[in-house]
């Protein structure tokens, strides 16, 4: 007698192995979810439901004799396939871009390869047109709209991108009312007191990142959007105005540890802090020779006081992590004016903090060095892969000791 299967039994052998199938297919197509956590004791960065401390690098890998206008995007040796390696092997989580190129699929496919091939994940950012020549007027609304459409359009070419943590806005932009650094104007400030003036420069550009923000959120809700900034000086005018962003992206040095900054932050504006930048240069002013150990002992300093500050139990508990400045020299920064020193390691100190006190005694307080910031150097003599060879500091070691 021939047995009977129930009716229930055909629909589970039919589309069983659909479901399955399409459950698989959706789940390796299915972008991440990144949130920010603020209902603990401490603030927290999540992907996929779990906690992620943001273990990253600036990243922008300009080989000696070329500057930051050189589209290493488009470079066919691909110098982000040789770096992820050696990022991965640091215990590297993310890069933090500045800006994208030009060529939208080739920023796609670093990306890709960055994150399938190494796990690492990318921090976009914008300037917002701070470095821009005329220098940028956030009271000039046609330069406005124009910034915010290269805004939008970056979110739209990259918000489907699976490698994409958060989007920042700005880098230092309120050195230009904080600190006397791409002056911008107009009659009705230059009316105002000293004082006034900085106030209302700085509700004027906060206001106009907070829109920003709003209108990212229309077209995105998948990614934090933080807010670029160096130090804390008006960050309580911004906690009036910037009502649409979700976190601080923080830019300080202030020496091997941070000190009340985090606390700082808290009592100005209380939102998650991402210190997208911080670190150590690697060359002794005072000595006059590179210096790896000092900074390795620095980097691994900031990077405890970046971890402590993670953990409500031992400090503030804002901290979602950081990206140390930076992944490699760059030995355009000295004279990026005039190309044939960008060929030349540069000895000279550009300016002074003396917070970086192993070598601050030098003669006229300059030592900072701004083409000596990697945790690798670059070797133009031999290539590897058809890239500058990488050659890792003191500093990678140390820190691929404490990450990994």
């Amino acid at each position: 007698m021939r047995k009977k299967f129930s009716p229930v039994l055909i629909i589970l052998f039919i589309f069983l192995p659909l479901g399955l199938f399409w459950a698989v297919t959706a789940q390796k197509g299915r972008l991440p979810r990144i949130a920010i956590d603020k209902s603990g004791p401490g603030d927290r960065l999540l992907v996929d439901g779990k906690p992620f401390l943001v273990r990253g690098v600036c990243y922008s890998p300009i080989p000696v004799g070329k500057d930051y206008e050189y589209n290493f995007w488009g470079d066919p040796h691909k110098p982000w396939l040789t770096d992820g390696k050696l990022m991965k092997a640091m215990g590297v989580n993310t890069v933090r871009f500045y800006r994208t190129g030009k060529n939208p699929a080739e920023v796609k496919q670093a990306l890709e390869d960055l994150y399938r091939r190494y796990g690492i994940r990318a921090i976009l950012g914008h300037y917002l047109g701070f470095w821009n020549w005329p220098p940028p007027n956030y009271t000039d609304e046609s330069f406005k709209a124009k910034i915010r459409e290269e805004v939008l359009e970056m979110v739209r070419l990259y918000k489907d991108s699976p490698a994409v943590l958060l989007w920042v806005l700005g880098n230092e932009n309120n050195y230009s009312f904080d600190r006397n650094v791409q002056r911008w104007t107009n009659d009705a400030l230059d009316a105002l007191p000293p004082e006034k003036q900085r106030e209302e420069k700085a509700r004027i550009y906060y206001s106009y990142v907070n829109g920003l923000a709003r209108d990212i959120k229309k077209i995105d809700t998948r990614h934090p959007v933080v807010l670029g900034v160096g130090e804390v000086k008006s960050l309580e005018i911004a906690k009036e105005v910037c009502t649409d962003i979700d976190a601080i992206g923080m830019i300080a040095y202030r020496g091997p540890g941070f000190g009340n900054l985090f606390r700082q932050v808290q009592q100005k504006f209380d939102l998650p802090v991402v210190m997208i930048e911080w670190g150590s240069d690697s060359f002794s002013a005072l000595s006059g020779r590179p210096d790896e150990e000092d900074q390795a002992e620095f980097l691994k300093l900031q990077w405890q006081d970046i971890e402590r500050n993670a953990d409500p139990k031992k400090g503030a508990g804002n901290c979602l992590g950081g990206t140390l400045f930076e992944w490699s020299d760059e030995w355009w920064k000295g004279n990026e004016n005039l190309p044939y020193t960008w060929s030349i390691h540069d000895t000279a100190g550009h300016w002074g903090n003396a917070s970086y006190y192993f070598d601050a005694d030098v003669l006229g307080h300059l030592n900072m060095n701004e083409e000596w910031w990697g945790v690798v150097g670059l070797n133009p003599d031999q290539s590897v892969d058809g890239n500058q060879k990488r050659q890792p500091k003191k500093s990678y070691q140390t820190l691929k000791e404490i990450w990994k």
